[in-house]
Protein backbone atom coordinates (compact mmCIF):
# COMPACT_ATOMS: atom_id res chain seq x y z
CA UNK A 1 0.00 0.00 0.00
CA UNK A 2 1.11 3.52 -0.67
CA UNK A 3 1.67 5.69 2.34
CA UNK A 4 4.24 7.55 4.37
CA UNK A 5 6.17 4.35 5.05
CA UNK A 6 7.05 3.97 1.35
CA UNK A 7 9.48 6.92 1.46
CA UNK A 8 11.22 5.51 4.52
CA UNK A 9 12.20 2.29 2.73
CA UNK A 10 14.47 4.14 0.27
CA UNK A 11 17.77 5.18 1.84
CA UNK A 12 19.97 6.43 -0.98
CA UNK A 13 23.52 7.63 -0.58
CA UNK A 14 25.87 9.46 -2.90
CA UNK A 15 24.62 10.60 -6.28
CA UNK A 16 21.61 8.25 -6.05
CA UNK A 17 20.29 10.49 -3.29
CA UNK A 18 19.79 13.34 -5.78
CA UNK A 19 19.14 11.48 -9.06
CA UNK A 20 16.61 8.67 -8.62
CA UNK A 21 13.27 7.70 -10.11
CA UNK A 22 11.50 6.87 -6.86
CA UNK A 23 10.93 10.38 -5.51
CA UNK A 24 9.57 13.54 -7.09
CA UNK A 25 12.70 15.50 -6.14
CA UNK A 26 14.90 12.86 -7.78
CA UNK A 27 12.86 12.92 -10.97
CA UNK A 28 12.92 16.70 -11.04
CA UNK A 29 16.71 16.72 -10.69
CA UNK A 30 17.04 14.28 -13.61
CA UNK A 31 14.84 16.46 -15.82
CA UNK A 32 16.67 19.66 -14.88
CA UNK A 33 20.05 18.06 -15.53
CA UNK A 34 18.86 16.95 -18.96
CA UNK A 35 17.57 20.42 -19.83
CA UNK A 36 20.81 22.03 -18.65
CA UNK A 37 22.87 19.61 -20.73
CA UNK A 38 20.87 20.37 -23.86
CA UNK A 39 21.13 24.11 -23.20
CA UNK A 40 24.92 23.88 -22.74
CA UNK A 41 25.33 21.95 -26.01
CA UNK A 42 23.18 24.49 -27.88
CA UNK A 43 25.12 27.39 -26.34
CA UNK A 44 28.43 25.77 -27.25
CA UNK A 45 27.50 25.38 -30.91
CA UNK A 46 26.03 28.88 -31.08
CA UNK A 47 29.17 30.51 -29.68
CA UNK A 48 31.51 28.32 -31.71
CA UNK A 49 29.90 29.19 -35.04
CA UNK A 50 30.29 32.95 -34.47
CA UNK A 51 34.05 32.77 -33.93
CA UNK A 52 35.10 30.73 -36.94
CA UNK A 53 33.16 30.49 -40.22
CA UNK A 54 32.74 27.05 -41.74
CA UNK A 55 34.05 28.09 -45.17
CA UNK A 56 36.93 30.53 -45.48
CA UNK A 57 36.95 32.97 -48.36
CA UNK A 58 40.17 33.00 -50.41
Amino acid sequence: MAGPETDAQFHFTGIKKYFNTYTLIGRMNCVLATYRGIALIALYFKLRSEKSPAVKET
